[in-house]
């Protein structure tokens, strides 16, 4: 069987005793490879590895765990959400488990569905081109969904027509592997993080394959907050240096950097070591060197 990663993201990055009792569930059966936790966010994000079959009944577990145990009514976090599982997808590292990947999603998908939470297929799952990026479903918030589903305007590829109660709805996909990376500044104000993001994101001329949104951080920090849907094709040094071109002129810089999860080793080719990876430790956070030694077998590659 292929070893396969899943990254389920939760709305909750908070309290310590939910946060490990969401970690338990989610273990269920895999090996939990990272737990990443922010308060800012109000988030958590698990990396978990195993099998297509293994990840899938781990992540209904887990599902449902977060159903009992997050309300989204009382959700107040930076990030955008629209559920208590916000987004839960199965990462393929060698292309030739790409369709295990795929049908484990939709295992997953199908599972979650059937806790009653209205789950949307994104990425290459989507079924239409306009819902391939997670901001369709999240634009306005689980207030909207709530409008789109009620008015008909948006139907779920699985599960109910309508959001859950507490729980809300759940976005499902199979990808490569990316980076969510974070990169802080030196100033606060949150227009010039959302300046940079903008400027930043493939959407607005900036590198192609990032997602990108500021966000002001309790203190003085604006963030810059990124996916890199490919980084060996753009490595975070290419993505620091852009944010530093595009801060320099609204008297900004960037000082810090964070790392969500892990990253495949060529995403940090070149790297600047005056932005610094809080709390980053190669053995810890890359795959290659945490998949080493699972079932005796060695890293699958990720080109």
């Amino acid at each position: 069987m292929p070893t396969l990663l899943a990254v389920p993201n939760v709305s909750e990055g908070r309290d310590g005793a939910r946060i490990s009792a969401l970690e338990t569930a989610f273990s269920d059966g895999v090996r939990l490879l990272d737990r990443h936790s922010d308060a800012d966010h109000d988030r958590t994000v698990f990396t978990l590895a195993g099998s297509d079959e293994a990840l899938a009944g781990a992540l209904v577990v887990g599902a449902e765990a977060a159903i009992e145990g997050i309300d989204m009514s009382a959700y107040e976090g930076l990030h955008p959400a629209i559920g208590a599982l916000d987004v839960c997808p199965i990462v393929w590292l060698d292309p030739d488990d790409r369709d295990a990947a795929e049908a484990g999603a939709v295992a997953v998908a199908e599972g979650i569905a059937a806790l009653g939470v209205p789950v949307f297929l994104y990425g290459e799952l989507a079924g239409g081109p306009e819902r391939r990026e997670r901001a369709y479903f999240r634009n306005g918030g689980l207030a909207e969904l709530w409008l789109r589903m009620e008015s008909g305007e948006l139907r779920a590829d699985h599960g109910p027509d309508e959001p859950h109660p507490r729980a809300g709805a759940t976005l499902v996909t199979a990808r490569p592997p990316l980076a969510a990376f974070n990169v802080e500044l030196d100033s606060g104000d949150i227009e010039v993080a959302r300046a940079v993001a903008a400027g930043l994101r493939e959407s607005g001329g900036g590198l192609p394959g990032v997602r990108a949104i500021g966000l002001a951080l309790a203190g003085a920090r604006g963030q810059v907050s990124t996916n890199v849907h490919d980084p060996a094709a753009t490595p975070l040094a290419l993505v620091v240096e852009r944010v530093r071109a595009l801060a320099a002129p609204l008297g900004a810089r960037p000082v810090e950097a964070e790392l969500v999860g892990l990253i495949p080793e060529a995403g940090l080719a070149g790297y600047p070591q005056d932005v610094p990876i809080r709390g980053f430790d190669p053995g810890r956070h890359t795959i290659e060197r945490r998949l080493e030694g699972i079932e005796g077998r060695p890293p699958p590659a990720t080109d």
